[in-house]
């Protein structure tokens, strides 16, 4: 036991100190100069474009679904009980 601990030990430092723990060097930019016009004055205003063409018309909208059935209405007072006499209403 004391050997294995011993040999883990030892394997694990030679691990460790092979590891390289510098940054690797960077190469600095190169800047490469490219010469540019020196610019003038400013032109004149271009005229204006012409006008694009109309587009096309959109398609119909799809129609929407259908609503639910509304709640049912109160229900009515009960009517007065009817007497002896008859109305009779003449046609026009």
């Amino acid at each position: 036991m004391k050997v294995s601990i011993m040999f883990s030990a030892a394997l694990m430092a030679l691990a460790l100190s092979a590891c390289d723990m510098r940054p690797a060097p960077v190469a600095p930019a190169t800047v490469i100069s490219v010469p540019t016009p020196v610019p003038g004055p400013a032109g004149a205003t271009g005229a204006t474009g012409a006008t694009g063409d109309t587009g096309a018309k959109g398609y119909t909208g799809y129609t929407g679904a259908t609503g639910s059935t509304g709640d049912t209405g109160a229900t009515g007072d009960t009517g007065k009980t009817g007497g002896g006499t008859v109305v009779i209403i003449p046609a026009k």
